[in-house]
């Protein structure tokens, strides 16, 4: 389905795309105050249907998104681990697959592995 190319899709791709790192969407909507909440939300929502960004959910409950700048496919259904810094809280792609074995007849669809600690520059 072809979407809308509106300015505040622009605006979020660009701050998702500058970022280093996975952000949640309170992050994104303190870098832009003039965007409605829902709006964001709606917005991130159909980047992930899309397969633009990826989501992770955090082992703090939060979602986090992202560009996977590791990726190669549009589809973001790769195996790998997030980190997240407990003090500073970026969340990055970590680069190695990890290869998931499922008993027969199981489908994969989505893996969401984190892991939490302290990033190089808190330590």
């Amino acid at each position: 389905m072809k979407r809308r190319n509106t300015q505040s899709k622009q605006e979020i791709l660009a701050i998702l795309k500058s970022s280093k790192s996975a952000l949640s969407q309170d992050v994104i909507q303190s870098k832009l105050p003039e965007i409605n909440r829902a709006t964001i939300y709606r917005v991130l929502n159909r980047f992930c249907e899309d397969g633009i960004v990826h989501r992770v959910t955090g082992d703090d409950g939060k979602q986090y998104f992202a560009i996977c700048k590791n990726c190669k496919n549009k589809i973001h259904r790769h195996n790998h681990f997030h980190f997240r810094c407990v003090k500073c809280g970026t969340i990055d792609c970590l680069k190695n697959e990890i290869k998931i074995e499922l008993p027969k007849g199981y489908t994969f669809e989505n893996f969401n592995g984190v892991i939490s600690g302290l990033c190089n520059k808190c330590t």
